[in-house]
C-alpha cells in the first residue's frame, strides 16, 4: 500500500497520474483538509502536520508515502528522510513531489549523486512558479544550486491562484493571473526566456495549459504529475518490497481531516471523477 499526501485537494492530480501510470498499485490518499491551508503555518507547525499525516498513513498500513504537497516536501521531506525515519520506521520510505522535478532539471539522483537522464536546462535558467510558502522556503533553488550549480533559478509567486483554482473561477480570471505571473517572472530576467518552467503547485496542472500559452513558445513546461509518477514506477521497479502485496492490488482509498461529504463533493468536482473520503 502506498500512502499519498497533501493538506488538501492538489495531491489528487498527482493521484491521477499515479493510478493512470500505475493501475495495478493500492494507493490510501490522505488530505489534512481540516488544516489546510498549510501556506500561512509556520515551518515547525507543517513539519509537526506533515508528520503526522505520514505516521497516520504508515498506521493505515501503507509501507511508503509520497508528499503529493510542495510545501510539506519543501519544508519537511529532508528531515524526515534524515532525523526522523531512520530511527522511527527505518523499514518504510517518505518521498516527496518535488525531488522528480529537480533531478529532471539537474540530471543528478536527489539520494546517491548518480547520473539520471540529460538535464532539461543544462547550465542556464530555470523558472519556478509556486506558492509563497514553497517559494519563501528556498527548497528549488537549494536543491538544484547542490547539483547543477551554474543553472539559475527564477522564483516567482503565484498569490490567489490556489484559491482561484478552489473556487472554480472562469477561466478569464485564471487566465488574467497565470499572464500575470508569467509577466513578473519575465520581468525579473529582464526579458531573457528560461530553458524551462516548473509548475511547483500540486493545483497548478489543472491550469497547465494557461501556462503554456502565457510561456514564450521555446519554454518547456515541466509536467510535475507525469514526472512523479515515472519516478515512483521507476523506485518500485527497483524496490519491490513496496509495491502492492496480495489482496491489495487496485484498491484506492480516500481519507480526511474534514468533513467526509463536502470535501467528496469538492474533490469529485477538482478532478471531474467521482472521489468518495472517508473521515481519517
Amino acid at each position: 500500500m502506498i500512502g499519498v499526501f497533501d493538506s488538501g485537494h492538489g495531491g489528487l492530480t498527482v493521484l491521477q497520474a499515479l493510478t493512470q501510470r500505475l493501475p495495478s498499485e493500492a494507493f490510501t490518499y490522505l488530505g489534512d483538509h481540516g488544516n489546510a491551508p498549510y501556506g500561512p503555518r509556520p515551518e515547525e507547525e507543517i513539519y509537526a502536520l506533515t508528520l503526522a499525516a505520514v505516521e497516520d498513513l504508515f498506521a493505515e498500513g501503507c509501507r511508503l508515502v509520497l508528499l503529493a504537497c510542495n510545501t510539506a516536501s519543501a519544508i519537511a521531506l529532508r528531515r524526515l528522510q534524515q532525523d526522523w525515519l531512520p530511527a522511527a520506521a527505518p523499514e518504510r520510505r517518505v518521498l516527496g513531489v518535488f525531488v522528480p522535478m529537480v533531478e529532471a532539471l539537474t540530471a543528478v539522483s536527489w539520494r546517491d549523486g548518480t547520473p539520471v537522464p540529460k538535464r532539461v536546462a543544462e547550465d542556464g535558467m530555470v523558472a519556478v512558479f509556486a506558492t509563497q510558502r514553497t517559494i519563501h522556503s528556498g527548497a528549488y533553488p537549494f536543491e538544484i544550486g547542490l547539483r547543477a550549480p551554474r543553472m539559475r533559478v527564477v522564483s516567482q509567486t503565484c498569490p490567489h491562484l490556489v484559491a482561484a483554482i478552489e473556487a472554480d473561477e472562469a477561466e478569464a480570471v485564471l487566465r488574467e493571473l497565470v499572464e500575470g505571473y508569467v509577466a513578473e517572472m519575465l520581468e525579473q530576467t529582464e526579458g531573457r526566456v528560461p530553458a524551462a518552467a516548473v509548475l511547483g503547485c500540486t493545483h497548478y496542472p489543472l491550469v497547465a495549459h494557461l501556462f503554456a500559452a502565457a510561456l514564450p513558445a521555446s519554454v518547456r513546461l515541466l509536467d510535475q504529475p507525469s514526472l512523479v509518477a515515472d519516478s515512483l514506477a521507476d523506485y518500485l521497479a527497483r524496490h519491490q518490497r513496496f509495491a502492492a502485496g496480495p489482496g491489495e492490488a487496485g484498491t484506492r482509498r480516500f481519507l480526511t481531516s474534514g468533513d467526509p461529504t463536502r470535501i467528496s463533493a469538492f474533490a469529485s468536482r477538482f478532478i471531474g471523477a467521482e472521489v468518495c473520503f472517508e473521515r481519517a
